[in-house]
């Protein structure tokens, strides 16, 4: 579980990667995940956080 965020479970998405002559591959995509200081229940901890749960506000940082 190191690629998924520990907020919202956002992790890898599996796909195929397609040519131009139509030749299927398997292509892997990671999200943007941060090591950030975040509170959480009052004890201040490093955890992986998605830049959409940062942007949104779901996690308090702490410098």
């Amino acid at each position: 579980m190191a690629s998924a965020c520990n907020i919202c479970e956002k992790g890898r998405l599996v796909g195929n990667r397609v040519s131009h002559s139509n030749i299927k591959t398997k292509r892997v995509q990671h999200p943007n995940l941060q090591r950030v200081h975040a509170l959480i229940d009052g004890v201040r901890r490093r955890i992986r956080v998605c830049t959409r749960c940062l942007r949104s506000g779901k996690v308090v940082k702490v410098a």
